[in-house]
């Protein structure tokens, strides 16, 4: 009765990623015979069933980008606002080196064992450390809703293409100073460390930096969180020293950021 029950919503999900689609597909074989039985397990089709059930999003475009421990895809709410679905894959052996970013930080003192359980438990902190930095005023994605392993946030970007990030982007000394001054308010406004900075998580759109992949983030009481910004400031100063742009002494900036 339910795996009947699951195959007529697998289905129903199915046909709603693939009705109103783009036909937009990655280069690294991410197709839907492949890609979508890889990600859209049962339990996270059944997800996916219950939000467009609940109006939560209306239909879902197809994935626009993929890492080895997520897949982002292009959904669109019933407002006809686009929006972005993070499905963290819960497959992925990735999340097994992630534990040391939770032990340690007080809003998750108990981690249950097994990878589902911390692929769950890392949807829901990055949903927390977005809802952190949106409440501080911070340029991150807004988070709209978590259920196990499907966190849906505004989309940035246009037309189901992200913005470029850093990496992809012309660069001056003004982005260095932006870049530096979101890790002074991750810190001092969010009480955050990133955690996973680089020119990899970083949009810049026409107005200013987003910043995103907020999963790393921890809490500034983490044992952690010194090393971890002191490797973010490195990450930003070997990036815009290799684009030729002036950057400031390592220790003066966290100095600064942590004063």
């Amino acid at each position: 009765m339910f795996d009947e029950l699951s195959r007529k919503l697998e289905s129903k999900v199915d046909k709603k990623l693939s009705s109103k689609s783009k036909k937009r597909q990655l280069g690294d074989g991410f197709k839907k015979g492949k890609t979508i039985n890889e990600v859209l397990d049962k339990p996270t089709v059944m997800t996916l069933y219950k939000m467009i059930a609940d109006h939560v999003i209306s239909y879902v475009n197809g994935a626009v980008s993929a890492g080895k421990e997520s897949v982002l895809f292009w959904g669109v709410d019933e407002n006809k606002k686009d929006v972005a679905l993070k499905i963290y894959l819960v497959g992925t052996s990735n999340f097994k080196k992630r534990e040391s970013y939770i032990t340690g930080d007080p809003r998750f003192s108990s981690l249950k064992k097994g990878t589902k359980n911390m692929v769950y438990l890392w949807a829901k902190k990055e949903f927390r450390n977005l809802l952190q930095c949106h409440e501080a005023g911070l340029p991150v994605p807004e988070p709209i809703l978590v259920t196990n392993n499907v966190l849906i946030m505004n989309f940035i970007g246009t037309d189901g293409a992200p913005s470029k990030t850093l990496l992809g982007s012309q660069v001056d000394e003004s982005d260095y100073l932006q870049s530096i001054s979101l890790l002074q308010d991750l810190y001092q406004k969010a009480k955050l460390v990133h955690g996973d900075y680089s020119e990899y998580n970083i949009f810049k759109t026409d107005s200013r930096l987003v910043v995103f992949d907020l999963g790393s983030a921890v809490d500034l009481r983490h044992p952690n969180s010194h090393e971890f910004l002191k490797r973010d400031i490195s990450n930003m100063t070997r990036f815009f020293s290799k684009r030729g742009i002036p950057v400031k002494d390592p220790d003066v900036v966290y100095g600064k950021i942590t004063k």
